[in-house]
């Protein structure tokens, strides 16, 4: 699927965000040097509540919660010391779980905080996905290929124009805003004036 969207002229991928299956992510690896990875967050923490025992199942998602929507890394740092200390005896294997997985749920601390709640997880995928679904169930049997194709293209085009002409699902001019930011940081002083011989 990778190589067929990159053949049909996917390119910059900075970001990308899945569940952490194996296969998955060999091939994000493979197909996207260079881009970083965001593990879904909501995956992740049920794969941590599955194995905790249900007496902290509660209290353990409210923090898991509050860890996730840390407004920076010292933030982070701080609630996942208190999480450790008062789980580690309680639920050894989730906090375990959860310590392999924390890395790579937290790359949107990269990203400006107006993007974080839209990119922390597969979400926005999964709700299409499920619009999918609901209108092909509907049909229930296409007479060929060209006609599910046809009924897929409309919906997505569909939501394509909801996501660029109403109110945006995903708006990243904060995100632009930021490496050209970061670009003329990098640039050292002088670096586009012209030599003097």
């Amino acid at each position: 699927m990778f190589t067929d969207l990159k053949d049909r002229g996917l390119t910059g991928v900075e970001l990308v965000v899945s569940d952490s299956h194996r296969g998955l992510r060999q091939a994000i690896e493979q197909q996207f040097q260079g881009a970083s990875w965001q593990r879904c967050q909501t995956h992740l923490t049920r794969n941590v509540l599955d194995a905790a025992p249900k007496a902290v199942q509660e209290e353990l998602h409210g923090r898991l919660r509050a860890l996730f929507e840390a407004p920076d890394r010292a933030t982070v740092d701080t609630l996942w010391a208190k999480l450790l200390e008062d789980f580690a005896e309680r639920a050894p294997r989730a906090v375990a779980i959860l310590e392999d997985g924390l890395e790579d749920a937290l790359a949107v601390l990269q990203l400006p905080a107006s993007l974080r709640q839209r990119l922390r997880t597969t979400h926005g995928v999964e709700r299409l996905n499920a619009e999918i679904r609901r209108r092909e169930r509907a049909i229930r049997i296409f007479p060929n290929r060209e006609s599910a194709i046809r009924l897929i293209g409309a919906l997505l085009l569909e939501q394509h124009e909801m996501w660029t002409t109403g109110p945006r699902y995903l708006n990243l001019e904060p995100y632009w805003q930021a490496k050209r930011s970061q670009a003329a940081a990098d640039v050292p002083p002088h670096a586009g004036a012209p030599s003097v011989a």
